[in-house]
């Protein structure tokens, strides 16, 4: 039995961003499926398994409050959402429940599912980091593919008040990962989901399948 039996994980979806260089308005309201990349993703946090979901805007807020329907998540905004992601990042690790596990996922990950949430909830143990690995493609076949650390990760409700304490500037936990390797399980995903996120224009079709 994992630790997600006895501490409830609360989702921490980062959906502040600005989409400059894709110039189609804030990430939140691209479009996917037929609904906008904020909708679909806080839903599949939900529907994963998580006991909450902290949305955290930025970018466009009052516009992507009036237009989505976030009805059933708690919606926070961070004015400081211009300064990088580690603000986000703060403010929703301290929006989400007293006593929660943290998971923390992107909103400019389309492929990101339900399943992928499950699997990391079902992996994650007590005082860890879990994070979503994807495989990278071997070098003309001659090694196995190995794993890339990517989104969504599980911070442990013991170590989400040091995680944010260390974010800074356009990084969300990077540095606290980095310090502390040893605590940081990579669950392969690579059946689920690619872990690609939708930062240029070429990386636009991701959005049309």
């Amino acid at each position: 039995m994992n630790d997600t039996s006895l501490t409830p994980t609360a989702g921490v979806l980062l959906a502040g961003g600005a989409g400059t260089r894709l110039g189609l308005g804030p990430k939140a309201l691209l479009p996917f499926r037929g609904r906008t990349l904020v909708e679909l993703l806080a839903k599949a946090l939900l529907d994963g398994g998580c006991h909450e979901v902290v949305v955290v805007l930025g970018a466009g807020a009052e516009e992507v409050r009036r237009t989505t329907d976030l009805d059933g998540y708690l919606v926070v905004d961070n004015p400081e959402w211009a300064s990088g992601m580690a603000s986000s990042f703060r403010t929703g690790i301290a929006a989400a429940a007293h006593g929660h596990n943290v998971l923390v996922a992107l909103v400019d990950q389309p492929g990101l599912t339900p399943g992928v949430v499950a699997r990391l909830l079902a992996a994650h143990r007590p005082g860890r980091v879990t994070a979503a690995g994807y495989a990278e493609d071997a070098i003309n076949g001659s090694a196995p593919a190995k794993l890339r650390r990517g989104h969504p990760l599980i911070i442990d409700a013991a170590l989400r008040a040091e995680a944010a304490e260390s974010a800074v500037g356009d990084a969300g936990a990077r540095r606290f990962l980095k310090a502390h390797p040893g605590l940081v399980d990579v669950v392969d995903c690579s059946d689920l989901a690619d872990g690609t996120d939708v930062d240029t224009k070429a990386q636009l079709h991701l959005l049309t399948d």
